[in-house]
Parts: C-alpha cells; structure tokens; sequence
C-alpha cells in the first residue's frame, strides 16, 4: 500500500507543501511548467533549491503580476521574537465582510492595471475561477472542499454566514495557486493512505486588522479543532490556515509515522531561518499491510435476555462496528452475565457508544484504544461451470488466503444437493 507521511515538526503552509511534494515527482521541472500553464491570472510559479540548516530542499514562491504575496508572511518569514504582521483578507482564509480596509499595503506605488486587483471575491468567484482551470475533476473538486473549510472557519470566527466570506483578489489567486498545486501533486501520487504527524503551529501573538491575536490564528485553531497540535518555543505563526486546511482535508489520520519502506523524500524549505531546519517534510513509502487504531468498547450486562442481547448485536452493526462479540462473564451476586464488545472507528465511537447505551441495560461503557494490523484484502467475481462466485483475497505477512462467499457456495449447494464442503471442492477444481 502507497503511504504518504507529512512531517509537521515545522508546520505547514500552502507553498511548503507544494515545495515538499514537489520533491517526490521524477521531473519537478516538467510539473512547474505544467502549472505555469494553467492560466491562473497574472500567476507565475518559480522554484529555487536552497538549504536550511545544512538540509537542501526546494522552496516555491508565487507571484501575482511579478510580485509575491507577502501580506500574511506565510513562508514563516519572520524573526523569532517579533510580532506577526499577519494582514486578514488575503486570500488565505481571513476573508470576511465588506468592512475590510482597502489599504493592501503592497509596499510599491505604482498604480495596478490588472482588474483583478482590487475588488473582493467570495465563494461564488473562486469557484467560477476553479471550474475553468484546466485540470481534472478530482482536482477541481479537492481545490474548493480545500476553500470551503476555509470559509466555515473565517465564518465561524467572525461570526458571519459563509455567503459573505470575501477574499482580497491578489491574496485569493495566491491561495488558489497554492492549493491547486498541492491538490494535483496529491492526485498526481495517489497514495493509498496519508499520514500526519501531529502539527507544530508555533506560539506568540499575530497582528492582524483586528489587533492582536495569539497564534494559532482563531481560524487556523478552528480548522484543527481534534487534530493534535502543539505549540513549542518558537515565536511565530508556523501553520497558516491554507496549510491546517490541507491538512484537514487530506489526512487519512493523524499520527506517528508508520513502518513503511520509503521510497521517495522530499523537503520543503520555508524562507525564514530559526536556527532550526525551517523545512516541511514528506515522505512517499510502501507498508506491506494496513494499519490502524480502533476503540475497543466494552460493557457488562446481567439482565438482558439473549434476544435481547442478540437485537442489540444487529443496531450496533448497523451503525457502522467493525466487530461486536459476547464473551460469558460472573457478575456481582454469582450472576451469571455477559460481557459485550465493540470494535469501531474513532470516528464512528459516539454513535456506537449511543446505541450501547440505547439497546443494552449498562450504565457504563469501558474504552480502550487499540492498534488494529489487517490483511490488504481484495474482492473479485470468477466464472465457474456453476455460475459466478464471488472470492475474498487476502493478502500480508508472508501470508495469501481466499474466500468464497458464503451465499453463493450455499447456492450451488442447494441446487447439487450437497453439502458446503463438497460445493467448495467443485468450485477450487475449477
């Protein structure tokens, strides 16, 4: 299986992302110039190798009709004891009403031509910008459920409905140059499964149009609200709200690295030096099973039938457990009672703990968290003298088994008049 594992020990922003993943192609160059060629307005990609405390990578930067977006310093280019300016409405996710000042502050005086320069744009004009880039579907569909976790946060924050989230135009073509790079590289490797580590978003205070803010930015916050963050001693906004959103988006789970063969590592240099290696990390590799984490919830029960007991096995598998089983317990008195378990996803967890709680008679339900090592498994139909059997593969640790379906050896079974034993016989001399 192909694993994807970012690194966040530096956090993460939309261009470090794109350098690192940059990294993991065979022809950088090649992919630069396709994205020269998407004809994002005024939007000019330019890569650079350089190196950070001893450690060479690549570092991305996008301009805007010549110049870079610098309003939000999203490279993490600031000192280690100063106070971000971190500008809002630039496109990065701190949008909002009309209310936003229209001094953009470029730091140059000559007056801009380009039309695009000084209105705002909502979700509306990203989504008309987006649908005429020239990539595929998947892309364009990842780029703008990139920009809507982005707007319900700004929403959220600013306590405003997500229709009148605005971006500043230079800033939002900046983004969307960012973010679109990130989702083709993304769909470009199609890896099986990517893995996050637990995000550095540093610590200190950002200055932005409302005042000052402590970081993470109150958008950023609410992006990773149940991701694991951390803050750490350096003074600076480490993670941006394009790169939590990315992320977000993204991550198949967050977590420590997985055993996996590596094949491919890439590094994404930011423009700041902090005395420390200002680089996001990637890496592309290989694990030979899948692994996750699953919560184990458990309840003991001594007053239920085993009707009872069985009707509540069904709900709990409707809903979504991986596994439900009853192992027979002693309970207080010299009862006898059972104990019922339930395998499910983090994901799936209050839902299953509702329903124990719904169809069952505890009043408390035990949790443990479990790593859960699982065969790669795959499904294929064949065609035998007895019509079309189904056939489970599995797959891992030096190990390949198959199974057919129940339902359809029971059918061939039924019309020979022979038992399950002699069904599956016939149909593996096929």
């Amino acid at each position: 299986m192909k694993v994807l594992y970012i690194d966040c020990g530096m956090g993460a922003a939309g261009d470090m992302l794109t350098s690192a993943l940059l990294e993991l192609l065979p022809n950088p160059d090649e992919f630069i110039f396709e994205l020269n060629q998407l004809g994002i307005p005024g939007v000019q990609f330019i890569k650079n190798t350089v190196v950070s405390c001893g450690i060479k990578g690549t570092q991305i930067s996008v301009k805007v009709n010549g110049e870079e977006e610098n309003l939000c310093q999203h490279h993490h280019d600031r000192g280690p004891h100063e106070v971000n300016e971190h500008k809002h409405g630039h496109g990065h996710g701190h949008g909002y009403g009309h209310e936003h000042e229209h001094n953009h502050n470029h730091g140059h005086n000559h007056v801009h031509t380009n039309a695009y320069e000084h209105h705002h744009n909502g979700m509306h004009e990203i989504q008309h910008i987006v649908s005429a880039l020239p990539v595929d579907k998947k892309v364009k569909e990842d780029v703008l459920a990139v920009y809507n976790i982005i707007a319900a946060a700004e929403s959220k924050v600013h306590g405003v409905p997500v229709s009148e989230i605005h971006f500043h135009e230079v800033g939002t073509l900046d983004a969307i140059a960012d973010i679109t790079a990130v989702c083709m590289l993304v769909n470009r490797l199609s890896p099986d499964e990517i893995v996050v580590s637990p995000v550095h978003v540093g610590s200190g205070l950002v200055k932005c149009a409302h005042g000052i803010l402590p970081v993470p930015a109150p958008a950023t916050a609410y992006i990773l609200k149940d991701v694991p963050i951390y803050g750490g001693s350096i003074k600076g906004e480490l993670c941006t709200p394009t790169g939590a959103a990315l992320l977000k988006h993204y991550a198949t789970r967050f977590g420590d690295m997985p055993v996996m063969r590596t094949t491919a590592i890439g590094y994404g240099i930011g423009k700041k030096d902090f005395g420390t290696a200002n680089c996001l990390r990637v890496m592309l590799g290989e694990t030979e099973n899948k692994t996750d984490t699953v919560s184990e919830l458990s309840c003991n029960v001594d007053d239920m039938t085993a009707e009872e007991i069985g009707f509540a096995i069904d709900r709990l598998f409707e809903g979504g457990a991986l596994e439900v089983y009853t192992v027979p317990a002693g309970m207080k008195k010299n009862r006898p009672g059972t104990l019922v378990n339930v395998l499910c996803t983090d994901e799936n967890k209050e839902k299953i703990i509702s329903l124990l709680f719904k169809h069952t008679t505890t009043i408390g339900v035990r949790e443990s968290i479990m790593r859960r090592y699982v065969l790669n498994r795959r499904f294929e139909t064949i065609s035998t003298p007895y019509g079309e059997v189904r056939r489970k593969t599995s797959e891992g640790y030096g190990t390949t088994r198959f199974k057919y379906e129940y339902d359809d050896i029971a059918r061939i079974a039924r019309e020979k008049n022979i038992s399950l034993t002699e069904a599956r016989k016939l149909i593996e001399g096929c």
